[in-house]
């Protein structure tokens, strides 16, 4: 049975135009794969914590097996959120684009689920030189993304101005999810009936996607 994690990251509801994009491809996906499990993940109306100093000290404890209550504690929504993640393994991200980055709940969700031991390892060869290694290979990622402003896909006029698409390659490929499709609607912001139209080919890029993802 396929398992589908999606994480909403607009702090808009009915007005986010990203959020609709991906519950339109939900339900085209869900029509292609009626068996198939879906868990929503609110990132973009649910608070999720920044990191603290409490959470690193417990990251970093030097002896995880033995780690103090309390640390565990400061460490139990990251695990959640790790745990739910490594058991699906499609991703989807809904999110717009904001101030050229992503908002800062989906980077609160990023650092709470980048956890040494958990999504990537770093351990010593018998020289003592440093070995990393992704934990979360063989996962596949759809970002669905909503952009005010025109240009910032690959060969836009101002994609050297977007933080949001590339940020998340990075970091999801860090942990292993390097196979990542990347699907947005630009200029909300402009002429309407440009947008529009935009959403329109997002839509149907979704609808052909939805049967092979």
């Amino acid at each position: 049975m396929k398992k589908m994690l999606v994480v909403h990251a607009s702090p808009r509801g009915e007005r986010s135009h990203s959020r609709r994009l991906a519950e339109s491809f939900l339900d085209a996906w869900q029509a292609a794969n009626p068996d198939a499990q879906i868990t929503r993940r609110e990132v973009g109306r649910a608070f999720i914590p920044h990191v603290t100093e409490a959470f690193v000290a417990a990251n970093f404890y030097p002896e995880p097996q033995s780690l103090p209550k309390v640390m565990k504690a400061d460490l139990q929504l990251s695990d959640e959120l790790v745990g739910e993640l490594i058991a699906h393994e499609l991703l989807v991200i809904s999110m717009p684009l904001y101030n050229f980055g992503v908002p800062s709940g989906l980077k609160a969700w990023i650092d709470q689920i980048v956890r040494l031991g958990l999504t990537f390892d770093i351990t010593q060869d018998s020289h003592g030189v440093a070995q990393y290694q992704a934990l979360l290979k063989g996962k596949r990622a759809l970002i669905i993304t909503s952009r005010g402003g025109n240009g910032f896909g690959p060969g836009g006029e101002n994609e050297g101005t977007n933080h949001a698409d590339p940020h998340l390659r990075t970091a999801l490929g860090y942990i292993g999810i390097d196979d990542i499709r990347v699907i947005a609607a630009e200029g909300e912001e402009s002429d309407k009936s440009v947008f529009l139209r935009a959403c329109e080919e997002a839509e149907r890029q979704l609808r052909d996607l939805a049967g092979h993802f």
